[in-house]
């Protein structure tokens, strides 16, 4: 596995016409970003991932839509009249590549049944020196421990940012992320995450399971190289599901261009 690009891909784009999504839209976008990769990108991700002992992660994982939106509780739908903003973050060379390679040879992202213009796509690459951050979450962050009760009927606690679960979990899952990624031993140092922000909950049905996560501003401190896991493959669990995607917060070390894709 080559890793360690640091990048961040924002889509930026363009709509014709209002389109409709279903309110709980997740899958369709994680979909489109299968379908916008090529073969052997999307079965090597999809189908074997990269294994932690029994757990497997795709090591990307993407923001909710950004733009003008209305929902339609009656219809369960939400549309979107303007341009849109989309971003997908992963560590992954040959994932990252892939993705622009194909927008630069279309030059649209099919999304369900619509294919959006890529006006451009913004290349973020943060590096993270310090040992403390601020971030934004892009998506909500999930995180959570499941039971088995005494009817021997599985009961999953969901944690929300400030509780100390939630920070064991978030950690927990860095380490696992950073072992697959670099191939090393963990640095020593705890992660400390605090909310920043009054969390937010958001209840989301992915493809008729129920998952709780949690909108909110965090500071992170910890080792850097750790918080940089956190910020290329996004915090928590059921990242490449379209959570737990987090941007940085405040003055930006990074380098930033366009590229424009073909019409």
């Amino acid at each position: 596995m080559k890793g360690g690009v640091i990048m961040q891909l924002q889509l930026n784009l363009g709509i014709k016409k209002r389109i409709y999504l279903p309110i709980h839209y997740n899958h369709v976008v994680q979909g489109a970003i299968y379908n916008n990769l090529d073969q052997e990108t999307a079965k090597k991700i999809h189908e074997v991932g990269f294994t932690y002992e029994k757990r497997s992660f795709r090591l990307f994982t993407f923001s909710r839509l950004m733009g003008r939106y209305q929902i339609d509780k009656k219809a369960q739908t939400i549309s979107f009249d303007s341009d849109l903003k989309l971003v997908i973050s992963s560590p992954l060379e040959f994932f990252c590549s892939s993705l622009l390679e194909h927008f630069l040879k279309v030059g649209f992202f099919r999304l369900g049944e619509y294919e959006l213009e890529v006006i451009g796509v913004d290349i973020i690459q943060d590096k993270i020196t310090d040992k403390r951050v601020r971030i934004r979450s892009l998506s909500p962050i999930v995180t959570y421990s499941t039971i088995l009760k005494a009817d021997h009927k599985k009961y999953t606690f969901y944690f929300q940012p400030g509780e100390p679960e939630f920070t064991r979990l978030v950690q927990e899952n860095i380490a696992k992320k950073y072992s697959i990624i670099h191939k090393t031993s963990v640095p020593n140092g705890e992660i400390k995450i605090l909310p920043s922000s009054q969390p937010r909950l958001s209840i989301i049905n992915y493809k008729g399971t129920i998952i709780k996560g949690y909108m909110c501003n965090l500071v992170m401190e910890g080792p850097p190289v750790m918080l940089q896991v956190a910020l290329d493959t996004g915090i928590g669990s059921k990242n490449s599901q379209g959570f737990g995607c987090v941007a940085i917060m405040g003055t930006r070390k990074s380098s930033k261009r366009g590229c424009e894709c073909a019409n």
